[in-house]
């Protein structure tokens, strides 16, 4: 079944477009939206999970939960979804904390998006997660320090939009 996604101004207002996800090219002016969740444990850990190898890009790396926004979904209904699907949670009756937005702007290649982070403090272990096979072979809970050293590595996505929303919490 194909994906559709709605296509939002800067401003995050619809325009009234409607597109298929695969191959989307954005102009000027047109946004698609995008979730990502820092899921933390008691003790500040915060889960990511290993994307799977067949994905086309960055295949092995490690990341927080996230995805695309749907047609006719809001990013809190985006991100409750994500959650479910990809690492098996259900946070649909926990507070939705945005914590940090931010948009990148790549004409050249029509990838124009709009990303919400939000952040959930969950009494969880990983015991608790049940992955996506498509998505994620693999989970585990990390300290930002093991984060960043992924990072550093060159093997973790969205870094650095993450250590700035961490440090919005500040």
């Amino acid at each position: 079944m194909e994906e559709l996604i709605d296509v939002y101004d800067r401003d995050r207002n619809f325009t009234g477009l409607t597109v298929p996800r695969e191959g989307a090219r954005m102009g000027e002016g047109q946004y698609m939206l995008y979730v990502l969740a820092i899921i933390q444990d008691k003790q500040g850990r915060i889960l990511i999970t290993q994307r799977s190898q067949e994905k086309h890009w960055a295949a092995g790396w490690w990341e927080v939960t996230g995805g695309g926004v749907s047609a006719g979904e809001t990013s809190q209904e985006a991100i409750v979804r994500e959650l479910a699907e990809e690492v098996g949670l259900d946070v649909a009756d926990y507070p939705l904390e945005r914590i940090y937005t931010y948009e990148n702007v790549d004409l050249a290649s029509g990838d124009n998006y709009i990303v919400d982070i939000y952040r959930f403090q969950l009494d969880f272990t990983v015991d608790d997660i049940t992955l996506q096979d498509s998505e994620a072979v693999a989970c585990k809970l990390a300290t930002f320090d093991e984060i960043e050293q992924l990072a550093d590595q060159g093997i973790f996505l969205h870094f650095s939009r993450i250590k700035q929303a961490l440090a919005n919490l500040r």
